[in-house]
């Protein structure tokens, strides 16, 4: 067939055919890109390639000599395997820029990096800036003496981030002699990076005109920086890139276009825990729209708060999470820390064995209400504690040593009293835990002992406790209220059923001497209950001062013991060494002669060895190296963080999991006020504890463990983060 063509059309196709080829010819010479340096065969001027298995990396000069100018420009050329990055100047959430020590260089008197414009990588959620698979980083290099040699002695450290992130450094020497300048082999490649440089004032082809934060009146922790800018042509693709607030977190900015014209709304974390106030900071401002970019500074400025609507609950409705709160109100009943509080409810059960229906109705609503109300108590407390900018969370009234020393002052009262060394009536809610008075007045003493068991159900945290609680404190004091008084509710789930069914008390046998054995042991129990809480004091005040308060205690029994047996005329003295006993208890703290040189810790020994301190800045540069990071935030007063301890991370697995090199674990303990420890769990909208999170090159952003660990919890936890299985 085109044999047939071109004999039909002889000399026409001819000619056409020499001018396609002639133009072809052309245009393929055009499209080539050629080195200009290498078409007029200049040298090249490099250092060897310092090859690791993910990168290779050599410093590059753009002149074969160094000329008669002061200064000259390097280019530290990177390749990486496919797929592979290194970080910008400002890397982001995690990793480091790459960093040149010049020790033992000659003639050199001084070099910095001007950085080509970044890309933004988002894996995750987690966010770095850096460069893919090859990039040249320019180096403005000044010379000392320009008639002399150049020796350059570079030691390179750069990470190397793909699905892991690897450390590397790379010491590289390059030879720049004295002589005629002219551009070397590589020079054309320099410069091409030298143009990706972001430009500023004048000749920027982009200008920023405003910066302005809007606060999210929902959450005082986030907001909007609304950036406008313009442009020389029309806006297609832009990013923008902030520095000078490393404290916030700055995600991938909404764009909206309008040709030359841009708006970029930047969501902000982190704004909570500023020392100082966002508006007003100068900050510096990148703007890219590939190929263009520039770099600009500017005036955080304030303005209006985002329109108010309903509070951000990640997608959790409010309904969801009262039913959150009355569940892991109800599953608190089960927890370890309630074993003091079951007992109270054992003999409020137990003294109305064959009773009337009507006063065991009556006395279980009672006790209801109190529950019910001391939690709506706590709230109030907890949300004006939060309207005055103070750290909240639940059960922090235990890393008060005063709480603490009332507590055991409580309890071992309560004990005393159920061992039968007093039956006094003032205060008659507290006598008639044990006593069981019928007359109206009894009540009140139903309502107490509901109080008392949400005090001594606070160390202790429960499935779905945690995510309601956070919800709760992060949110508004209607919120707060609201779920407070449903927790309450899922509390006093037990006895608001023997209230709606009371035959289930009655049936039980009649108070005999079967009751005054159980009491006892209950009394125990409460002892027990007692010791538990001086150990928690020990890490606050001390071995010598714990003990100390120990013996007032046991002293105290004693003297209630000579009470019930003296005479009746020795009473008040009685009572009066009683409280002197107390008041000497409640002094102990104030002693500075008692106080630990140290914090104290109860971990076991093997556990202490394991564990490093906190430190929630080292995370994100651990991560990028490749490790994983387990945090376990924990306090000795917390009794679901020592049984996730004794029974799930003390465990031999899981403990040969943790010391593994590629592992760290870090303890947060939170026994004692601590405001760093306060800010990392209110990021999580967490405000109680246990809290456990694993990090690692698969979880940069962190895997939650729930609030009771089991060892196939943490190990697919940490399996998950750190990319591969064991």
């Amino acid at each position: 067939m085109a044999t047939f063509v071109f004999n039909l059309f002889p000399r026409t196709l001819r000619r056409f055919s020499l001018i396609v080829a002639a133009a072809l010819a052309v245009v393929t010479t055009i499209g080539v890109p050629v080195n200009d340096a290498d078409a007029q065969g200049a040298p090249s001027l490099a250092s060897p390639w310092s090859s690791e298995q993910y990168a290779t990396v050599r410093l590059e000069s753009e002149r074969i000599a160094t000329g008669d100018k002061s200064a000259i420009t390097l280019g530290l050329h990177f390749k990486l395997k496919e797929g592979w990055k290194i970080y910008w100047r400002a890397p982001g959430d995690a990793g480091y820029p790459p960093r040149i020590d010049w020790s033992g260089s000659q003639n050199l008197d001084g070099a910095h990096f001007i950085w080509p414009h970044p890309k933004r990588f988002s894996v995750l959620g987690f966010e770095t800036m850096g460069y893919k698979n090859e990039v040249v980083l320019p180096i403005r290099a000044r010379i000392t003496d320009p008639t002399k040699p150049l020796v350059l002695h570079a030691k390179v450290d750069y990470l190397a981030c793909a699905e892991l992130c690897v450390p590397y450094t790379a010491n590289i020497t390059l030879n720049v002699p004295s002589g005629p300048g002219a551009p070397s082999a590589e020079a054309h490649l320099i410069q091409q990076y030298v143009s990706q440089v972001p430009l500023t004032g004048a000749a920027a082809p982009i200008a920023v005109k405003s910066a302005i934060f809007r606060p999210d009146p929902n959450d005082p922790d986030k907001g909007i920086l609304r950036i406008t800018a313009t442009a020389r042509t029309p806006f297609v693709s832009p990013d923008v890139f902030i520095e000078g607030a490393s404290e916030l977190v700055f995600s991938a900015p909404k764009t909206t276009l309008n040709g030359v014209d841009a708006i970029l709304d930047v969501p902000v974390e982190g704004v909570k825990y500023l020392s100082a106030p966002f508006t007003g900071r100068k900050i510096t401002l990148t703007v890219v729209d590939p190929p263009l970019s520039a770099q600009s500074d500017a005036t955080v400025k304030a303005g209006a708060p985002l329109a108010t609507g309903p509070a951000h609950t990640g997608g959790v409705s409010l309904l969801a999470i009262l039913g959150l709160a009355l569940l892991g109100g109800l599953i608190l009943n089960l927890m370890p820390c309630v074993l003091p509080v079951l007992s109270i409810k054992l003999l409020g059960v137990v003294r109305h064995g064959g009773g009337d229906v009507r006063d065991v109705r009556l006395s279980f609503i009672a006790t209801s209400a109190g529950i019910v109300a001391s939690f709506l108590v706590l709230a109030g407390a907890l949300a004006g504690l939060k309207a005055a900018g103070t750290v909240i969370g639940w059960g922090i009234q235990f890393q008060q040593p005063w709480f603490l020393i009332a507590m055991t002052v409580i309890i071992t009262l309560f004990a005393g009293n159920l061992w039968g060394f007093f039956e006094f009536r003032l205060p008659y809610a507290f006598s008639a835990i044990g006593t069981g008075g019928r007359d109206h007045q009894g009540l009140a003493g139903h309502f107490f002992s509901g109080a008392f068991a949400t005090l001594l159900a606070t160390p202790c945290s429960a499935p779905f406790l945690g995510t309601a609680v956070g919800f709760a404190l992060a949110r508004g004091t209607t919120e707060i209220f609201a779920i407070f008084a449903v927790l309450g509710i899922g509390l006093a789930l037990p006895y608001l059923l023997v209230a709606a069914f009371p035959r289930l008390a009655t049936r039980l046998p009649k108070p005999g001497r079967w009751m005054e054995v159980l009491r006892r042991i209950l009394g125990f129990v409460l002892a027990a209950t007692a010791i538990w809480l001086l150990s928690v004091l020990k890490a606050q005040v001390g071995d010598t001062a714990a003990i100390l308060i120990g013996a007032l205690m046991a002293t105290s029994i004693g003297v209630l013991w000579l009470h019930k047996r003296l005479p009746e005329r020795f009473a008040p003295a009685g009572w009066a060494a009683l409280l002197s006993l107390f008041i000497v208890a409640f002094l102990v703290p104030t002693m500075a002669f008692l106080r630990p040189a140290t914090p104290q810790s109860q971990s076991t020994p093997a556990l202490n060895a394991l564990w490093k301190p906190f430190d929630e800045a080292a995370i994100s540069r651990l991560v990028a190296q490749g490790k994983t990071v387990f945090v376990d935030v924990t306090a000795d007063w917390c009794i679901t963080c020592q049984a996730n301890k004794a029974l799930v991370l003390s465990k031999d697995d899981i403990m040969k999991r943790l010391e593994a090199a590629d592992v760290i674990a870090m303890e947060a303990d939170w026994t004692q006020p601590n405001d760093a420890i306060a800010r990392f769990l209110s990021r999580y909208d967490r405000y109680g504890i246990p809290f456990n999170i694993v990090y690692g090159p698969g979880a940069p952003k962190g895997v939650v463990l729930p609030e009771l660990l089991t060892t196939d919890a943490v190990l697919n936890a940490l399996n998950a983060a750190a990319l591969h299985k064991r």
